[in-house]
């Protein structure tokens, strides 16, 4: 259920921060997002 959550929120922010950058820029911006929230303790 975590990595659910961690995806959404994920996803969320990587379409607002890296919407302007193409679709590359929201992958980057998604993997990054990924990799925080996993520190965080949400993964």
């Amino acid at each position: 259920m975590k990595s659910i959550i961690r995806a959404i929120l994920a996803g969320w922010g990587a379409k607002k921060i890296g919407g302007g950058c193409g679709c590359i820029g929201i992958v980057v911006v998604f993997i990054i997002l990924w990799i925080l929230l996993g520190y965080l303790g949400l993964g």
